[in-house]
């Protein structure tokens, strides 16, 4: 009876699968398991995404004097590397990024960016892209690179990367430290662009530098890649391993410095004032101390003391290292506490940032800090520093250089202002993604952007109510996926491939993680697991499947389906309501009394005469006694009068969904009802499992319906709205209904 039994399913579970097979055309597998599309478990990387109980990483510490020459725009600095092998592998050589290499006259970002000849084209831009005549000469010069004692080591340049050959092996749990010497002329941001560089102010004479990229940094070596020296071309940002370092930074002698880390000798490069200043902003918890006035910075403009200052800084269990300088900077701090931590929010600003500055960006640095910490991990930095520019904004380790700059007269308008704010809480927030949880920006934008525009985005809602904030959701990226799949890259494409990186880095990862929270999976088990992510990854170097299988391992969630179509594809969302047919129990149904008679073809919005509301009559389907089991009698007899009296006056409406988009999705189901009122049901994606491109379900409702709209608060970003609803509404326009005479 058994093999009977299981023939009899096999063959009904044939013809199941072929009717599918037949409706909905090839099959796409998207909800099936990621299996070999993510690398296999290791001791390294576990399965659930956590570090494994071998996993390691690299550490390099950093001894460096550099000075800053205000005269001639150029660094020049002396470091010493002591690079930890904490790898398994002996490695013969060491590689070194060299970013500002970029811009040397030899550079490849230049011959790989594409270029047309417009009818008409400025100076700059035919100087830049396409004749390269520019006097600027950028890129390291490298003096040399030796041993501690003074041993030249050999070493070879390719493009933005340096091989550094050992003189011997450096063998597993071993450190080798070796000395590099080196210049380069500061870019102007403001003609040249770039992620540092310096702004000139021609009113007063001054200079503005924002300074990063400016020594040669050691190469991420790890089990992932080996040695990730991927060139830098522009668009893929930096890989980094953590350290500790010291430094001692010389400019000109009334040049005010912030830097990553920690100010070392205050008391020689303050004034009395403004070190007393200082040291009340650090028990200000509730505004911030001005250190250094506006009133005071402007008398600093005119001065052009002789001589130099050096300030020495120092940082510990950082990946990066920044600092700016100028005559020109207002500053302000106020104390941030947590439990173990009570860090200074910071701000360095010209007087051309003014009010604006003043009023709204250390606010802004302490509502990221504690927004942030919320979700992840306590800041555990002692600063975290906003500073004005007037281009890009960039991030570094405890400081990052932000735009939002007012009008000359001091007045700016709402955009700006958001601007401004959104800006600072984006790099203000990349202390968390990647500077602690420190993934490889050089291969997956999306980890440190997309991650990081998703918190600004819960900042922005959480602090900022007045604000829009429409980026970073399922509603900022419809116009996006709407494009032509021929111009569009899948999240996981490298940053130097993208087409659009600002949705394929930022928007659409963020999109995919507020529909992930609000709708997929909820905010409860969504904040569980993403704190829990990164809580794990803090201080170490998590890949994409480290993400993925957390979130996962973490909820209970299964989303696969999701990763694969939201990550992985192009596909767009476009959900229809394609049929929608009423029913109600048929008064002849032998066997049953008191049902009421009902007649038409149950077709929402049909031409039936006894339309009420937009709806046609419902269909009658008739119930039917229950039939005892032909291998037993049920357990529990069924009381087919009772289901049948419990049912009687209840709707049931049939409908048919379509994917049209390919991308699977949540069903979100208003049903407005005839007395006025209206109810939301969320179906989950898993619906389409079984047929990825047309689903039909049953639902039972005490009231009666006259319309169904999908999605109707914009969770999903569906790409065509006139199919959501039903019965369809009229699209024309008032004119062609003039033209045919319809009212």
């Amino acid at each position: 009876m058994k093999r009977i039994l299981l023939s009899c399913l096999a063959i009904a579970a044939g013809i199941i699968t072929a009717e599918n097979v037949n409706a909905q055309g090839e099959w796409g597998q998207k909800f099936e398991q990621m299996g070999t599309m993510l690398p296999t478990p290791n001791t390294y990387r576990t399965a659930s995404g956590a570090p494994g109980r071998e996993y390691w990483q690299q550490k390099a510490d950093y001894d460096i004097s550099v000075t800053l020459n205000d005269n001639n725009q150029s660094v020049t600095g002396e470091e010493t590397i002591t690079y930890h092998n904490q790898s398994p592998d002996q490695l013969k050589y060491l590689w070194l990024q060299l970013d500002q290499n970029m811009r040397a006259k030899d550079s490849n970002t230049p011959l790989v960016s594409s270029s047309s000849m417009p009818d008409t084209i400025s100076g700059k831009s035919l100087q830049q892209r396409i004749t390269r005549d520019q006097d600027f000469d950028g890129g390291f010069k490298i003096a040399s690179v030796k041993t501690v004692d003074g041993k030249a080591i050999p070493y070879t340049i390719n493009k933005t990367m340096m091989r550094v050959d050992l003189p011997q092996p450096l063998k597993s749990g071993a450190e080798v430290s070796f000395k590099v010497a080196w210049s380069y002329t500061i870019n102007d941001r403001m003609q040249l662009g770039g992620r540092s560089g310096y702004e000139y102010f021609p009113k007063d004479g001054n200079y503005l530098y924002t300074i990063a990229q400016w020594f040669p940094r050691m190469a991420v070596y790890d089990d992932v890649n080996g040695w990730q020296n991927k060139q830098f071309l522009g668009s893929g940002e930096f890989a980094l391993a953590f350290g500790d370092y010291t430094v001692r930074i010389t400019t000109a002698a009334d040049h005010v410095v912030a830097s990553t880390g920690v100010l070392q000798n205050p008391k020689e490069v303050l004034t009395a004032t403004q070190l007393e200043r200082f040291e009340k902003a650090k028990k200000s918890f509730d505004k911030p101390v001005i250190i250094i006035t506006q009133e005071e910075a402007i008398q600093n403009e005119k001065s052009r003391a002789k001589g130099t200052k050096t300030w020495v800084y120092k940082a510990e269990n950082v990946r990066d290292f920044a600092f700016v300088s100028s005559r020109k900077f207002i500053w302000d701090a106020q104390a941030v506490k947590f439990e173990n931590n009570t860090p200074l929010a910071m701000s360095f600003y010209p007087k051309e940032g003014n009010p604006l500055w003043e009023k709204e960006s250390t606010k802004a640095v302490v509502n990221t800090l504690k927004t942030y910490s919320k979700y992840t991990i306590d800041y555990p930095y002692p600063v975290a520093q906003s500073i004005h520019t007037a281009s890009i904004g960039m991030e570094y380790p405890m400081i990052c250089f932000n735009f939002g700059r007012p009008n000359p007269d001091g007045t700016y308008s709402q955009r700006t202002l958001e601007g401004m704010v959104g800006v600072i809480v984006h790099e203000v927030g990349h202390n968390y993604f990647p500077m602690i949880i420190n993934n490889d920006e050089r291969q997956w934008a999306w980890m440190d952007e997309g991650i990081n525009t998703f918190l600004e985005h819960q900042t922005i809602v959480e602090n900022y109510s007045s604000f829009d904030t429409t980026w970073g959701t399922p509603a900022g990226v419809v116009n996006y996926m709407k494009g032509d799949k021929n111009n569009l890259r899948p999240i996981m494409t490298n940053p130097e491939n993208g087409r659009s990186l600002g949705y394929e880095a930022y928007g659409k990862p963020s999109a995919g993680l507020v529909l992930l929270r609000e709708t997929v999976m909820g905010p409860e088990l969504f904040d569980a697991a993403f704190k829990e992510y990164a809580q794990r990854w803090a201080f170490k170097h998590p890949s994409p499947a480290d993400f993925f299988r957390t979130m996962e391992d973490a909820s209970a969630v299964d989303l696969d389906w999701f990763w694969k179509g939201w990550f992985y594809s192009v596909d767009a969302c476009d959900i229809a309501v394609d049929k929608v047919t009423w029913y109600k129990m048929n008064i002849d149904a032998k066997g049953f009394e008191n049902q009421v008679k009902v007649s038409g073809d149950g077709t929402l919005g049909g031409g039936d005469a006894s339309v009420e509301n937009g709806l046609a009559a419902p269909k009658p389907f008739t119930m039917a006694n229950t039939k005892s089991s032909e291998y037993g009698e049920f357990k529990n007899a069924v009381d087919d009068k009772a289901i049948q009296k419990r049912n009687a006056e209840k709707n049931f409406y049939e409908v048919t969904f379509k994917n049209e988009g390919g991308l699977m999705m949540p069903i979100i189901i208003e049903w407005s009802y005839a007395d006025g009122t209206k109810e939301v049901e969320k179906i989950p994606a898993e619906i389409w499992r079984l047929n990825e491109q047309q689903v039909t379900k049953v639902f039972a409702k005490d009231k009666q319906v006259i319309g169904i709209k999908l999605d109707p608060k914009n969770e999903i970003p569906d790409i065509q709205q006139s199919n959501n609803v039903y019965p369809r509404v009229d699209s024309k326009s008032r004119f062609d209904k003039f033209k045919d005479g319809s009212k």
